[in-house]
């Protein structure tokens, strides 16, 4: 097991993936179903495959060396305290929006609403609304997601978690929820956001992520515009707006959130320094 574990890596690493070592690992425990602590014991302890098993490992190997993302192979992906399924189609959540969720969820712990609202626009895998709703249970929480392709997904982890204050709706987030307006408590979306003309490096994003998920306009902000306009009229006075975006657009979003009337407006960075949320107040 330990010369198989050496040569993926040294294969994954030779095609260019960030983590060879993590990947390696986890591959190999999707195949034998253990975690990756399991396969390390089973490292030190020593181990075979079955044929079947190492055949199965071959064939993941190629796959991730043609830089397919490691969470479509496993099917899963790991969001804060959530294990969601992932495939084509949808967004793969990433860890730097387990830190954007957290700002929503400190919102709602911290209202005052024996039941306050809570609102996931663009919901994808459904990584945001699942994390507040499991995290702020007395929360009652809606998912928005309008992607064909997408909300296969978010209605799967939707029924995956069973959390009982969520709601799951497929609908535009320019029109959703009517019925709600002037009664949210916190808005947390992660928007598409990347420029036409900036196309991202990392072959996982470029050729695998839904371009619906990832290209905001001309300037990435697109829908950032109208996020801005429908999150006015769904929060209530004082609710809290946070947007995820790209490290270099906080004075942009800034600029666009201040001409429409938001107040205290901050920016937030994420784990490595970079701007990463901007939130408001309505």
């Amino acid at each position: 097991m330990r010369d198989v574990r050496d040569e993926l890596v040294a294969r994954l690493a030779e095609a260019g993936v960030p983590d060879p070592e993590v990947d390696a690992e986890l591959l190999i425990g999707h195949v034998l179903g253990l975690s990756r602590g399991g396969v390390q014991a089973r490292l030190v302890i020593g181990g075979a495959f079955t044929a079947e098993d190492a055949a199965e490992l071959a064939s993941l190997a190629a796959r991730r060396a043609r830089r397919e993302p490691l969470q479509h192979l496993t099917g899963r992906a790991a969001f804060r305290s959530l294990e969601l399924a992932v495939g084509p189609g949808v967004f793969v959540p990433r860890p730097e929006t387990e830190g954007v969720a957290q700002i929503g969820i400190d919102a709602l712990r911290a209202d005052a609403d024996p039941q306050p609202i809570g609102i996931d626009l663009g919901s994808g895998s459904g990584a945001i609304a699942l994390a507040l709703a499991t995290e702020v249970p007395h929360a009652r929480v809606w998912a928005v997601e309008n992607s064909p392709e997408a909300f296969p997904w978010t209605r799967r982890n939707v029924e995956e978690v069973a959390a009982p204050n969520l709601e799951l709706v497929f609908g535009d987030l320019a029109t959703a929820l009517p019925e709600l307006d002037g009664r949210v408590s916190v808005i947390v979306s992660n928007p598409p956001y990347i420029p036409l003309g900036a196309i991202p490096r990392d072959p996982e994003v470029r050729l695998y992520d839904p371009e619906r998920a990832l290209y905001g306009g001309a300037d990435g902000l697109d829908v950032v515009r109208v996020l801005s306009q429908r999150a006015l009229v769904l929060l209530r006075p004082g609710g809290l707006l946070v947007i995820e975006h790209g490290e270099a657009q906080s004075a942009d979003i800034a600029a666009l959130l201040a001409a429409d009337g938001w107040r205290a407006i901050a920016h937030h960075r994420d784990l490595t320094g970079r701007d990463r949320a901007t939130t408001a107040l309505r």
